[in-house]
């Protein structure tokens, strides 16, 4: 059981595909070429989002009208402002922090930003509240004029920035210097995985004691050597998302999910996901499944003599989860004692800022762009995330690095971010179809094993966390998994994003959470609702879900044994295994 082999093909996505023709061959391999000079974004759909505001734009000569009269009422407050005379300011955006900086509060800056605020808020005017322009273009053509006014943001202007001037001039230009020497750095490295991590998983990451008792063609299963003398009968079984390195629940020992599983006395699996190379370009959603969740869980179920398990799911390892564990519903499986869902979307009618990619032009396009490669590359992956919060992730960085001269000082979490994985082609396509675009899932479509599945046959207790400032899964979103089951449901709103929420260790500062329980056959109650009626906690949710977890545990016996030889399922190495370190 634990050769490595290929994973056969689902059977209810063998014939989804249709075979190549010289001229869709010629077309795709086009398309491919074509992003290399649009970052993946596809021409068509930019093309599509343009023509619909501007035919809808123009079509409203009173909205014109109303905008002219708005740039000519900036126009005059900036004249104003430059001559001394006083003017309402406009304030940045919430989260906007470029302009806090009290260089940015007076002068040439404050003109400077003023004039970039007024041009910004001008440009959100144009492109919002059209009547007639659909929501996913607006979407479009809002972001793409950000990301325009964001090139020419006076911060990234090195001559109009004032913390890079008082820099230059308080060490004499040392600070450009080191920004070409970081300019240099990174332009050698430039090639996404070639680029050296800072912490090495097995040497600085990923280093709580265990061994891999399992391996097929697409994971490793992990088992965590116990630290406690009993621990609970029910082990907990991790699983990641797929498009990430399972270590972000593992990174340094402080703040490591695992290593406080482990030392609360539970019996802990994780799977850890190969990162897929051409090879793999057939493997689909189902395969995922079956070769990954249900492998995962039968391993599980030898090894710790245990007829049920804790199942937790991290981001789309959640959504999986939640479709494998729909499925053993529908075929009255009985192996699970509980979920645990971690900022997993099960609905995806508001699933964050990457709908901003998800329609059929943009799809197709990727299609082509994967079906070239057989894989969607880490870098191309990253680039989407850092377009999302370019003020944060790109423009930021780049004053920091190249005009301030300073350099990066990794931590863990940042150090994994590096760390990124390739997605299969069809598996890629596949949930970005199914789930984000058709929400298969929510709207009882979703095959698994040929079959179709629902959420509403799951009846074990499910414990669900959203974040107060995630981006990619937003707790509202996360939230409507209670609409979708109506069983026992205990749902935890926690502070922080779509990583740092989840990986909020106790005692670490300023961490709260909110907690309330559903109990099966209650009323559904709208998240704005929820929040008024739910606890309010300081602290960290992992002692609550801890809580949780021993309240529907057995009573700690003898821990079982690492690996199960006799079962096909010996120790074979020490994690974090093999497949971990694949870049």
């Amino acid at each position: 059981m634990n050769n490595i082999g290929s994973p056969a093909i689902s059977t209810d996505i063998k014939t989804s595909i249709p075979a190549p023709t010289a001229a869709s061959i010629f077309d795709r391999n086009l398309h491919a070429a074509e992003a290399r000079f649009t970052g993946g974004l596809s021409p068509a759909a930019l093309g599509l989002a343009w023509a619909d505001w501007c035919i809808h734009l123009a079509g409203q000569p009173g909205r014109q009208a109303e905008l002219c009269r708005q740039a000519a009422s900036d126009a005059t407050a900036i004249w104003r402002q430059a001559l001394g005379l006083p003017v309402e300011p406009v304030l940045p955006e919430a989260g906007d922090r470029r302009f806090n900086g009290p260089g940015w509060q007076h002068g040439v800056a404050a003109l400077a930003a003023q004039k970039f605020l007024r041009k910004e808020r001008f440009w959100s005017d144009a492109t919002s509240n059209i009547p007639g322009l659909s929501k996913a273009n607006a979407r479009i053509v809002g972001f793409l004029t950000r990301q325009m006014l964001d090139v020419v943001a006076p911060t990234n202007m090195p001559f109009l920035n004032p913390e890079v001037i008082a820099a230059t001039q308080a060490s004499g230009g040392e600070n450009l210097r080191a920004g070409a020497a970081n300019l240099a750095v990174d332009l050698r490295n430039a090639g996404g995985s070639n680029q050296p991590l800072p912490l090495l998983p097995g040497r600085d990451v990923a280093i709580t004691p265990g061994q891999v008792v399992f391996r097929n063609a697409l994971i490793e299963l992990l088992q965590y050597s116990p630290t406690t003398e009993t621990t609970h009968p029910e082990p907990v079984l991790i699983v990641p998302a797929w498009i990430m390195k399972y270590y972000i629940l593992d990174l340094s020992p402080q703040n490591s999910m695992i290593r406080y599983l482990v030392g609360q006395g539970y019996t802990v699996f994780c799977i850890s996901w190969r990162n897929p190379d051409a090879s793999m370009r057939d493997i689909g959603l189902d395969d995922y499944r079956r070769d990954g969740v249900m492998a995962a869980i039968g391993a599980v179920s030898a090894i710790a003599g245990s007829k049920k398990i804790h199942a937790t799911g991290y981001c789309l390892g959640g959504t999986l989860l939640s479709i494998a564990a729909a499925a053993m519903a529908r075929d009255h499986d009985e192996r699970l004692a509980s979920i645990t869902l971690l900022a997993a979307q099960t609905d995806f009618t508001e699933a964050g800022e990457l709908q901003l990619f998800i329609n059929e032009s943009q799809l197709a396009f990727l299609d082509d762009i994967m079906w070239r490669q057989g894989y969607l590359d880490s870098s191309q992956m990253a680039g989407a995330f850092q377009m999302l919060r370019a003020n944060e992730l790109i423009w930021s960085h780049l004053v920091r690095r190249y005009y301030l001269g300073e350099a990066d000082h990794p931590n863990d979490m940042m150090s994994w971010n590096m760390d990124a994985t390739r997605m299969p082609y069809r598996m890629h396509s596949e949930y970005l179809r199914k789930l984000f675009l058709d929400n298969d899932l929510a709207e009882g479509r979703m095959l698994a094993g040929g079959r179709k599945i629902s959420l509403a046959d799951i009846h074990v207790p499910v414990f669900v966390i959203g974040t107060e400032t995630d981006h990619i899964a937003p707790w509202h979103s996360v939230y409507k998994f209670l609409q979708l089951n109506a069983g026992d449901v205990t749902f935890v709103l926690t502070s922080g994003g779509h990583n740092a929420g989840v990986v909020s260790e106790p005692g670490h500062a300023n961490r709260h959470f909110c907690l309330l329980e559903r109990k099966a056959g209650d009323l559904f109650v709208p998240p704005e609702d929820w929040q008024d009626a739910a606890l309010s906690r300081q602290g960290s949710w992992w002692e609550a879900w801890v809580g949780w977890l021993d309240a529907h545990s057995g009573a700690p016996a003898a821990p079982p044994d690492i690996g199960a030889p006799e079962a096909g399922f010996a120790a074979m190495e020490p994690a974090p295994g093999e497949y971990v370190l694949q870049r």
